[in-house]
């Protein structure tokens, strides 16, 4: 039985990890109609200016943007609609629980296919940075880049 070697997908949220503090992570997955699956297998997503939000108890991402499939006749979805998140109802409660604190949010870090097929979403519980936060990150990625150059030489 010959076995094919799938690609893996991985779409970061790199701004997210400048501008929050990851208190906590979550793995979801996520409803999907055939069109998106398509274009997320194409790489053409992105969770910039994305974020989740309760609605009826149910865990909505808002703002993600997962790219029109080319090959879609009228059955093509729309680019920024809301997705409905599947978590189960203990991980739900904790994520409410979390995200009521001043200063808290829900973020999705990562959009990838797992080994199966299937379409999961990294989501963060995450609390803003300061200024200074963010320039103690700048400092940090400069001084192990830095590390990085000199090991090398």
């Amino acid at each position: 039985m010959a076995t094919t070697k799938q690609h893996t997908i991985v779409i970061k949220n790199k701004k997210a990890s400048f501008d929050y503090e990851f208190i906590e992570t979550f793995v979801a997955g996520i409803v999907l109609t055939g069109t998106e699956i398509k274009s997320i297998r194409l790489g053409k997503a992105g969770l910039v200016d994305s974020y989740c939000l309760f609605v009826n108890r149910e865990l909505w991402v808002r703002g993600m943007y997962i790219a029109e499939y080319f090959y879609g006749t009228y059955n093509n979805h729309d680019a920024r609609k809301d997705r409905k998140l599947l978590l189960n109802r203990k991980e739900l409660k904790k994520i409410e629980e979390l995200s009521k604190n001043s200063g808290y949010t829900v973020i999705p870090t990562k959009l990838f296919l797992n080994e199966k097929g299937l379409v999961k979403v990294v989501i963060a519980v995450a609390k803003g940075k300061k200024l200074y936060d963010k320039r103690q990150s700048i400092r940090e990625k400069d001084d192990q880049r830095d590390m990085d150059r000199a090991r090398k030489a």
